[in-house]
């Protein structure tokens, strides 16, 4: 049966979801937007914003059992794809070789003004 995982160290879910849930192995991270837990402003950068999502998906995977190096596949939901070589920097300092399989796509618009979103799928 799967498993809901919640942490105080990434912002609660938006709507009605799980911030992750495990399940036959392995830990599906529903999309960050780049809040912290206390909901803040967003950051002013695409870069930081990159970094604050990927940093909740990192606390929410150590929440579960798992880590980033056990990210089997990443989603990139970006507002504006001229943004994709500065997101692909940030994401660079959080992942190593052999890099999890990723797909990057242009969304008309994200909640509260995001500019960023990304889920993750690794192993526990």
């Amino acid at each position: 049966m799967p498993k809901s995982v919640y942490s105080d160290l990434a912002p609660e879910a938006i709507g009605p979801y799980s911030q992750a849930v495990i399940s036959g192995g392995f830990v599906f991270v529903s999309g960050q937007l780049p809040f912290t837990p206390a909901n803040e402003d967003l950051p002013e950068t695409i870069e930081a914003e990159v970094h604050q999502s990927l940093t909740n998906i990192k606390h929410i995977l150590e929440a579960c059992g798992s880590s980033l190096e056990k990210v089997v596949r990443v989603g990139i939901f970006l507002t504006n794809l001229a943004d994709f070589g500065r997101a692909n920097e940030v994401y660079a300092s959080f992942f190593k070789k052999p890099y999890p399989a990723r797909v990057t796509v242009q969304v008309s618009a994200l909640p509260k003004g995001a500019r960023v979103e990304i889920d993750a799928i690794a192993e526990v």
